[in-house]
């Protein structure tokens, strides 16, 4: 399935408490049930005024309607071409 990075502009996101984020998480849960589609939300990175959401979907669309639908922000929704780590670093040719 089709991997996004979906960045939410929140002021003070990082000040969030482990309630508040919870209750965020809650929120986000019972959107993606109430899709009716595949939609799996894989991870959140919380920085000082943005949160950084990995998730699944089969179009930048469905993500958009996740977010209608929890009252979330997505100001900037981007299709993930290609993954890689420090583990891609075995498959390069030996120098």
């Amino acid at each position: 399935m089709p991997r996004f990075v979906i960045e939410r502009e929140i002021p003070g996101a990082g000040n969030l408490s482990q309630e508040e984020l919870a209750e965020i998480a809650q929120t986000s849960n019972e959107a993606v049930a109430s899709l009716g589609v595949p939609y799996t939300w894989v991870n959140s990175y919380v920085t000082d005024d943005k949160i950084y959401c990995v998730h699944e979907a089969e179009d930048a669309e469905t993500i958009l309607e996740h977010a209608r639908r929890g009252g979330f922000p997505a100001n900037n929704v981007s299709a993930v071409a290609n993954e890689f780590g420090p583990q891609t670093a075995a498959t390069a040719t030996p120098r």
